[in-house]
């Protein structure tokens, strides 16, 4: 699995990670959830993102099932709630997420969304929690230009190591400014629904036939080619859902290969990016 730096940290991390949003269910699903996750570290996908929304703590629970006995092997993430967010919330909510993940630290630990506490009230308790050894980094999520600068200004001792947003072929909007901005200074980029949100492009349309057409000259599948598109970018890493074992293993050869100039061409063609600002995409 292809590994890069993230972003201004000196931490190698796979560029095609897991989520887990929505992997919660029946135990039967839940048992695949945990076998897939499994699966995904034993092929280098130790990048897993959860967060105390997803599943109301479940999904957190069934990532410290995963991970259990193999943590030093995973750069994991969660994230606060805004609602959660002051700065006492954000200390307790990160001992719950600790908890339910079996674990005493988190490497990365975002805001979720900005709410209607203080963003320098979060960025506090994140610094504080750096501090306590609970956390390693500090993110934030779901945050437009004009915010992410707001969270940088109220850090005092620490950097933000990355944002993670709303990325796939039909919302290519970070591209115009955000995308330009976190590369300059050295924040990551971590895209969630790199898939879109139920809105895969069908291969009946053009869009979804230049990327079956790319799949079969490469070897790959379609999934694959959007997932070598998204990443393209060094600063940029990806979390598809990891629920079902054949899917985190498509998922794991998507960076087996490179796609041409030509290919690129075709998938900007199809999928055109914004010459202007559009608002952050968010889920």
């Amino acid at each position: 699995m292809t590994k890069r730096k993230f972003g201004w940290t000196d931490v190698e991390v796979p560029a095609i990670g897991q989520g887990t949003w929505m992997i919660e269910g029946s135990q039967a699903q839940e048992q695949r959830a945990v076998a897939a996750l499994r699966l995904g570290l034993d092929l280098g996908m130790t990048h897993i993102d959860t967060a105390e929304m997803y599943g109301n703590g479940r999904a957190e629970e069934l990532t410290g099932e995963a991970i259990a006995s193999r943590r030093n092997d995973v750069f994991l993430v969660s994230k606060v709630l805004p609602y959660n967010a002051s700065y006492d919330g954000t200390l307790r909510a990160c001992e719950r997420s600790l908890k339910r993940l079996g674990t005493d630290s988190l490497d990365l630990y975002l805001l979720h969304w900005s709410g209607r506490h203080p963003i320098r009230e979060t960025m506090r308790a994140m610094e504080t929690l750096v501090q306590r050894g609970c956390i390693r980094f500090i993110g934030v999520s779901n945050l437009d230009l004009e915010e992410l600068k707001e969270a940088q200004r109220a850090l005092r001792h620490e950097r933000l190591a990355c944002n993670q947003v709303l990325y796939h072929l039909g919302d290519r909007g970070i591209e115009y400014r955000l995308l330009p901005y976190c590369a300059e200074q050295r924040i990551a980029v971590v895209a969630y629904s790199p898939f879109g949100h139920s809105s895969f492009p069908s291969p009946a349309g053009r869009g979804g036939g230049v990327l079956a057409a790319i799949a079969r000259k490469q070897g790959g599948t379609a999934r694959q080619v959007v997932l070598n598109f998204l990443t393209r970018h060094p600063g940029v890493f990806t979390i598809p859902k990891a629920s079902r074992e054949e899917h985190v293993l498509e998922n794991s050869r998507s960076l087996d290969w490179e796609l041409s100039a030509e290919d690129l061409k075709a998938i900007d063609r199809a999928f055109p990016s914004p010459d202007h600002e559009v608002p952050l995409g968010m889920l």
